[in-house]
């Protein structure tokens, strides 16, 4: 599909209007979520790290109020240019790149919209995965920074997983979805990266966990 198509025009709209439709439904819950509240109420720019499978109900849940900026890390291919135009009309900032493509200029923009004052929510484990394995640019961009990091763990009651390397994850109408908080992680400005990186790692994927048990039981 090539941008500047009456295809892609139409694709652009319609995926707005099906994802804001389905999002008004869905019923959010947030565990653990204080420290990551008490951040941005300081004003303090964060990053927000969740699976690539799950970005749909991550998005949503931090999509900007009021007057705090958030900025979403986006692929430079054709189907991240459509996510990116949806990104825009829930308020998000985008910044285009991957660990691919655009990988040095994309960090070099977070880093601005973090010193800009602007959060940033981010899939670890994206644009290609492996699904649920998280790459170096999270913490390394936390760690460059001094930018708090909050892993979240995300499920929903009903769903759809589609095909995908990822498994995306499309929240069925008015289902719950759990979102699990871990506490601030404030990545050392000095030591070894590799060992902070497979931590957060085991963090989301219990989180992950969590949040998949407390919608079991609601099920």
């Amino acid at each position: 599909m090539k941008q500047g198509t009456v295809a892609f025009a139409a694709a652009k709209k319609m995926l707005w209007i099906f994802v804001k439709g389905l999002c008004a439904t869905l019923r959010i819950q947030k565990m653990n979520d204080a420290p990551l509240r008490t951040a941005l109420s300081e004003g303090n720019p964060v990053i927000i790290a969740f699976w690539h499978g799950e970005m749909l109900a991550g998005w949503y849940a931090h999509r900007p109020r009021s007057e705090k900026k958030m900025t979403a890390l986006i692929s430079q291919s054709s189907d991240g240019e459509l996510l990116a135009i949806t990104l825009e009309h829930m308020g998000f900032t985008v910044v285009r790149g991957s660990s691919h493509r655009g990988g040095k200029e994309a960090m070099q923009l977070m880093e601005e919209t973090i010193s800009g004052g602007s959060s940033l929510c981010i899939t670890p484990d994206g644009p290609t995965g492996p699904a649920h394995e998280m790459k170096m640019g999270t913490v390394r961009l936390a760690q460059k920074t001094g930018a708090p990091l909050f892993l979240v763990g995300i499920a929903a009651t009903k769903k759809k997983n589609l095909r995908s390397w990822d498994s995306f994850t499309i929240p069925m109408p008015f289902s719950k979805v759990c979102l699990c908080y871990s506490h601030c992680i404030q990545v050392p400005a000095e030591g070894r990266l590799d060992e902070v990186r497979a931590m957060a790692e085991d963090k989301l994927l219990a989180l992950t966990e969590i949040a998949s048990q407390e919608v079991a039981e609601q099920s």
